[in-house]
């Protein structure tokens, strides 16, 4: 397997942005998920299953600071143009070593009453697993999909990705753990700047792949990955202790 594409996602929900080398520390690709909106009525960290709305949105980052470029081609951080825009007092956070986000999703995701279930995520940054900092899929089970459906950080060329989880890995100068298989939700679903809403999507996820596509992993020793870098198994036996 090669590196094709690598993506980071500065604000949660919000567009990706290609890159062509990351460097990569303990919380994933330097800058991913690193700012989210915060619902100041719910206190939860939006995602794009409760407002699609984000998902036509683009992150801007300068230096230390983000903003957000709205669909009507505003950019601005401040709080009033950012709840005028989502109906809904937010504000955008920035992730400290201390931040630990509340997320949502719905028990029943063809219902949307039906009841959400909350958890938290990890410290320092806005991902909502505990057992990913970094994402990788592959072309073979992206097939004909838009990739921006699946916000994948790596890219790599050919299948087989099922078969890493619970294996170290390297990728370019990273070491990671592949913690687990990423179950995928509503998100693939929604619209995006020329993409249009497609149900079929996540039915197809759900009867081909059992739900699943892609896999996260835990960054082990930090480093530079870039694009036609190999994805290689850690050679020999190395056994670590996986976080819950």
């Amino acid at each position: 397997m090669q590196v094709t594409q690598l993506w980071r996602y500065p604000i949660k929900s919000l567009a990706g942005q290609r890159l062509t080398s990351a460097t990569v520390d303990e919380l994933g690709i330097a800058g991913d998920r690193q700012w989210a909106l915060l619902d100041h009525d719910t206190r939860l960290v939006l995602t794009a299953r409760r407002v699609p709305a984000l998902l036509f949105a683009d992150p801007v980052i300068d230096g230390d600071e983000a903003r957000i470029r709205l669909p009507d081609g505003t950019v601005s951080a401040d709080r009033e143009v950012l709840s005028d825009w989502l109906g809904r007092p937010v504000s955008l956070l920035r992730a400290t070593p201390d931040t630990r986000g509340r997320y949502e999703i719905a028990l029943d995701e063809a219902d949307p009453d039906s009841e959400w279930e909350q958890w938290h995520g990890p410290k320092g940054v806005f991902h909502d697993s505990t057992q990913t900092r970094l994402s990788i899929i592959s072309e073979g089970s992206l097939g004909a999909w838009d990739i921006r459906r699946f916000r994948p950080n790596i890219v790599v060329s050919d299948a087989g990705e099922r078969n890493l989880v619970k294996q170290d890995i390297t990728v370019g100068q990273v070491r990671l753990r592949v913690m687990k298989h990423i179950d995928r939700c509503v998100i693939v679903t929604r619209p995006q700047p020329d993409l249009e809403r497609d149900l079929q999507v996540l039915k197809d996820v759900n009867r081909h792949h059992h739900g699943e596509l892609g896999v996260g992993a835990l960054v082990r020793d930090p480093g530079v990955v870039s694009i036609g870098d190999q994805l290689g198994v850690f050679p020999g036996p190395d056994p670590v202790e996986d976080e819950a």
